[in-house]
């Protein structure tokens, strides 16, 4: 059914001097701030003005390429970003050079939703309406419930959970949205089936909860809850020694994890003198680099 595979992913900025213009594409024609430009910005600046999501898609893409190669799939890896380089309708452009005429598209979000599903689907679609021409390009299947990426996060969780003492809770943390946001319920109803799956094969009698990290919108906008942060903080009042997160809203380990759990979660729960330890993404993991593969076959 088809001549190639494109990787889509977020994009993010690789030195000091993209980072504005990076987050002003992510931004574009929501009225955002300057000022909440540069209070984000400094967060890249913390990690050199470089998100660690273009290596990783580097990594994932070879990762692609090696599984099809040992499977002898005969298809070439293309990679595009929604938001930095290199920009999707520039991959589009390449690939309809090269003669592509219908590819399979595997994006680096696991779940249904506006913001995990259809925004790449509208990106794609916007992408190809930029290229007179352009092959056919088809979203393959939300796959959160793909053992090859359940798997890798069930053996995160356990390397994470033997850093901690014997009580430690279960954290899964992923993205919060708006409330408003279509098929919000779809997202959290994925969120919570995964969250069952890892803690059942890992710890079933641990104590757990799913909350959620990294909103950006203005205060007055209800978003999905509990705040990692502000749970570490009711764990601690309840007298809770540690906890480990699973962060299994996110395929890689980019900015969001890197910053808001890893700096941000981390420091609170060192302040409140939480033990606290963050597991493991899929990254480049075999399993979850042959998901394009099973779900091209499925």
């Amino acid at each position: 059914m088809y001549d190639a595979l494109i990787l889509v992913s977020f994009g993010g900025p690789e030195g000091p001097d993209d980072v504005i213009p990076f987050l002003e594409n992510v931004t574009r024609g929501r009225n955002v701030p300057r000022e909440r430009l540069e209070v984000v910005a400094r967060h890249y600046h913390l990690f050199g003005g470089v998100s660690p999501i273009n290596g990783q898609c580097r990594e994932l893409k070879a990762a692609i390429e090696a599984d099809f190669a040992a499977h002898g799939v005969d298809l070439p890896v293309y990679w595009g970003n929604r938001n930095w380089k290199p920009y999707l309708a520039d991959t589009v452009r390449r690939m309809k050079a090269d003669g592509v005429r219908r590819a399979a598209a595997f994006v680096t979000s696991a779940y249904s939703g506006y913001s995990t599903n259809d925004q790449y689907l509208e990106d794609i679609a916007r992408a190809r309406a930029e290229v007179p021409g352009a092959p056919e390009i088809d979203k393959l299947p939300v796959y959160c419930l793909r053992p090859g990426f359940v798997e890798p996060f069930v053996d995160a969780a356990r390397d994470a959970l033997a850093r901690l003492p014997d009580d430690a809770h279960l954290l899964f943390t992923a993205h919060s949205v708006p409330l408003s946001q279509p098929h919000r319920a779809d997202y959290v109803a994925e969120l919570e089936r995964v969250a069952a799956i890892v803690r059942e094969r890992v710890a079933p009698d641990r104590p757990s909860a799913l909350v959620y990290q990294s909103r950006s919108g203005p205060p007055s906008q209800p978003w999905l809850e509990p705040d990692i942060v502000e749970h570490l903080e009711k764990l601690h009042g309840e007298g809770v020694r540690a906890a480990a997160a699973v962060p299994i809203g996110f395929v890689s380990d980019h900015m969001e994890v890197k910053y808001d759990l890893d700096v941000e979660a981390a420091d609170r729960a060192a302040e409140l003198g939480l033990a606290f330890a963050r597991a493991a993404t899929p990254g480049a993991d075999p399993r979850f680099a042959a998901l394009p593969r099973e779900l091209l076959s499925a």
